[in-house]
């Protein structure tokens, strides 16, 4: 039987829709940021534009507002997405709002998905997510944070958080925190929506970090927030998904959050290769083009050939998960894979730029120090590693073979 790579035309569609969106709109728009024009009023004017075009968050489904795109196509759409930082939120699609909205979706009471989820989905709101410690970065399960119960309708959070994406920039929070030492390991944790500011919910703030920390870096959702919670006083109606499940869900959601990243990444090469072919095209050294210099062609042939390995992972992610199938190992797989990718390209793409490309003059050193995160955030590469390797022998030990653990049963 024929192994078929036809997308459909109703994906195509829309592909060429965003491509077109972010090229016209949304590169345009950081020029304009760029030149002093506050953030929040590019952004609620691309936003109004989305929606008037019917780009709304392409992952959710038509009866919440959504444009309701299976993985495939919503893929395609990611692709093109991140290659300006304004993609994503232009259509509320940015993480970790995302994610945590597929979580409420999923697992949210009525009561908390119309007050909760519905102002996320009409881009009112924006959420942060706080899961990861001081204590428990990898292992989720080392969190200390504890939740109790005070006989009066309440729980009562205490502990801290470490690298709550987005949290300056969110109106609302979920947390997930300890509620039962003494069940299984990965069923003590719950989750908890806050709504923010709160005195219990202590921004102490924002972590420096490597990346480059622009005028809008926070309120565009950048930051990484150390996070104090203090008696902080939670309602029993917004304990999300019933206790004991806050893990299980913070790993459905982080496997989405891997796959965005992902697929952002993709389009970030992307652009990275592109500004790199028009550099060497117009550039002049020693009386040659550089697009002439073997070596010059070898640099792009290289990224160009990760990019095509990138798409093809992606591609076969989402066809699995349009059917139904398992996407663990696949997952782990590219999330390494794809966050070594990006660094590579763009590298790359600096190093034919020379100084120029060391200048913030081009996008290229901010997104470089950016990206260095993707190798840490959601699981750091060599945690991914372990798991994949141990799926592998594991594989292996179960019916003598590794090939499906390791790729080789592709379908």
């Amino acid at each position: 039987m024929a192994i078929d790579f036809t997308i459909p035309e109703e994906a195509k569609e829309v592909r060429e829709r965003v491509r077109k969106w972010v090229q016209e709109e949304c590169i345009p728009a950081e020029k304009k940021m760029a030149d002093g024009k506050p953030y929040k009023e590019v952004l609620a004017e691309l936003r109004a534009k989305a929606r008037a075009k019917g780009l709304w968050l392409p992952f959710f489904p038509v009866e919440h507002g959504g444009m309701g795109l299976g993985p495939l196509a919503n893929a395609l759409v990611q692709m093109e997405l991140g290659q300006s930082h304004l993609g994503a939120l232009s259509m509320n699609s940015q993480g970790p709002d995302d994610a945590t909205m597929l979580t409420l979706l999923a697992h949210g009471t009525d009561f908390q998905k119309e007050k909760y989820l519905k102002p996320l989905i009409n881009g009112e709101k924006r959420i942060c997510y706080s899961m990861t410690e001081k204590a428990a970065g990898a292992d989720a399960t080392g969190m200390q944070t504890t939740a109790v119960k005070d006989g009066k309708g309440n729980y009562v959070l205490n502990g801290e958080k470490w690298f709550s994406s987005a949290a300056t920039a969110a109106d609302i929070a979920v947390v997930m925190a300890k509620t039962n030492p003494d069940a299984p390991r990965h069923q003590q944790y719950s989750t908890f929506i806050v709504e923010l500011p709160n005195p219990g919910y202590n921004i102490l703030r924002d972590i420096p970090t490597m990346a480059v920390h622009g005028p809008h870096y926070a309120e565009m959702g950048g930051g990484h927030a150390e996070v104090k919670i203090d008696n902080l006083i939670v309602p029993e109606e917004n304990l999300l998904g019933g206790e004991g499940q806050g893990f299980a869900m913070g790993q459905h959601r982080l496997a989405y959050g891997r796959l965005r990243h992902g697929m952002h990444n993709v389009a970030m090469a992307q652009r990275a290769l592109d500004l790199a072919t028009e550099h060497v095209t117009s550039r002049e050294t020693f009386g040659k083009k550089l697009e002439d210099r073997q070596g010059v062609q070898f640099m792009l042939a290289e990224c160009a050939s990760q990019l095509y390995i990138a798409r093809l992972m992606l591609m076969h992610i989402a066809y699995k998960a349009e059917n139904g199938m398992d996407i663990r190992q696949e997952n782990g797989i590219a999330k390494v894979f794809l966050a070594n990718m990006v660094h590579k390209v763009v590298d790359t793409a600096i190093q034919l730029h020379g100084a120029l490309g060391y200048s913030l003059d081009t996008p290229l050193a901010a997104w470089y120090t950016h990206i260095r995160s993707q190798r840490l955030v959601d699981g750091p590469d060599e945690v991914h590693k372990w798991i994949t390797g141990k799926n592998v022998i594991r594989a292996f030990k179960k019916d003598g073979t590794s090939a499906a653990a390791a790729g080789g049963d592709l379908l």
